[in-house]
This record gives C-alpha cells, sequence and structure tokens, in this order.
C-alpha cells in the first residue's frame, strides 16, 4: 500500500482553501476599513477631491484582491466571504451618512440593507450546518457594481446627468432583487438536499 505524502508547508499554509491571512484578504480588510476616511473626507467640503480618489480606490481594490487570490493561488473560503462583506461594509457606511445627510433615498437603503441581512443569515446558518458555502454570482457583482456608481454620482452631484443618478438605483435594485432569489433558490435547494439525505 503506497504511503500517504504529508502535504508539506506551502500546501498547508498556501494552497489551504482555509487560509485566512493571504494578500488578497488584506486587500478586502483595508477596502472594509477605507469606509472610515471616506466619510470622514466626505464631511469636509474641501476634501472632495479625495473623496474621489479613496472611493476610486476602493473600486480598485475590488478588482485586484480576486486577480492576486487567483493569480497567488491563494483562493480561500473566508476571501469568498469577506469580499461582498467588504463591499457591503464600504457602500452601507456611505449609504447611511448620505441618508442621514438628506442626499439619498431611504427607500434603498432599507432594501439594500434588508436583502444583505437576509442573504447573510442564510449564508451563516448554511455554513455553521455545512450544507453549502456561498459564493457571490455575476448578479451580485453587476448590483454591487452599478450600486457604486449609483452611490458616486449622488456624492458628486453631475447635473448633466440627472437621469443616470436614480437610474443606477433601479438598476441596481432589480439585479439586487434577481441575484437575492437566485440565492434563497440555493439556500433552499442545500436545505433540502441536506435534510432528505438525513432521513435515509
Amino acid at each position: 500500500m503506497e504511503k500517504q505524502k504529508k502535504p508539506n508547508l506551502k500546501d498547508r499554509f498556501i494552497n489551504d482553501p482555509t487560509r485566512v491571512l493571504t494578500l488578497a484578504n488584506l486587500i478586502s480588510m483595508l477596502r472594509a476599513l477605507s469606509a472610515i476616511p471616506i466619510i470622514y473626507t466626505m464631511a469636509t467640503p474641501e476634501w472632495e477631491w479625495l473623496t474621489g480618489i479613496l472611493i476610486l480606490l476602493a473600486v480598485l481594490s475590488d478588482a485586484l484582491d480576486g486577480y492576486f487570490a487567483r493569480r497567488a493561488h491563494e483562493v480561500t473560503h473566508f476571501g469568498k466571504w469577506l469580499d461582498p462583506l467588504a463591499d457591503f461594509v464600504v457602500i452601507i457606511s456611505i449609504v447611511l451618512y448620505l441618508v442621514l445627510s438628506g442626499q439619498f433615498p431611504v427607500w434603498f437603503f432599507a432594501f439594500y440593507l434588508g436583502r444583505h441581512t437576509l442573504i447573510a443569515g442564510l449564508s451563516l446558518y448554511c455554513m455553521n450546518y455545512d450544507y453549502m458555502l456561498l459564493q457571490a454570482n455575476w448578479y451580485g457583482k453587476w448590483a454591487t457594481g452599478i450600486t457604486t456608481l449609483g452611490v458616486f454620482l449622488h456624492i458628486f452631484d453631475f447635473q448633466s446627468l440627472p437621469w443616470l443618478k436614480m437610474g443606477s438605483l433601479y438598476v441596481a435594485t432589480g439585479l439586487l432583487a434577481i441575484s437575492g432569489i437566485m440565492y434563497l433558490k440555493q439556500f433552499y435547494t442545500a436545505i433540502k438536499t441536506h435534510r432528505v439525505k438525513q432521513t435515509f
């Protein structure tokens, strides 16, 4: 009988999908923390230019974390969960600030918060019972991008594009609803399949 090869250091710490401390995950964490300086600069009108730069860096980091994870073969379970969470933290923090200052529609904030809270709760439930590990779908990724555009247009009021300001939020709402339904279907299937297996 062939002796099973003992995993080396790289296999255990670099290629381990449960690994937490990776460059990609660090970028995602920094993106989540970027909400603090973004809101701080938003409260200071003369720093408007810096707000724009910080938002663009946050958007860029959303592409870089995935790139580095794939390039270095460091795609982790934690990273798959952290990436959308970082997006949520940044967006919901900025949107809350805009809502409280009367610059953003409350209905979108309520919908965005409620939708993500529901999906996060079910995701943690399924992960806790080892039913499934949720991964972002393309509808959700597009929704995040268009939501970011809508938020950007509300921070920097472009008078020449009044239709795009609210139009982006309507499109984002539709995409968020579609992706949310797809996630709910995945949760239902995973829970139902697992419970059926338990009966046999």
